[in-house]
């Protein structure tokens, strides 16, 4: 399944400014960041875990950010 990360990319943007600087802050290159948010690499819970807190999102938030599926 295939899931659409536009609003967690939006968020991102909102507290970070850019991806770059969120990826640096979660300790990921840039590439590993844009393989997440395309689909290609899949988020571990650890790293929902660490994206939630940085995002100071809560819990029932995930389902929003990480498990919409993406409408083809």
């Amino acid at each position: 399944m295939i899931f659409d990360y536009n609003k967690l990319k939006g968020k991102i943007k909102e507290k970070y400014k850019s991806q770059s600087r969120f990826a640096s802050i979660i300790g990921w290159s840039n590439r590993t960041l844009s393989l997440k948010l395309n689909g290609k690499r899949p988020w571990t819970q650890v790293d929902i875990c660490k994206a939630m807190s940085l995002l100071d999102l809560k819990e029932r938030d995930i389902q929003t950010y990480f498990f919409t599926p993406k409408v083809q």
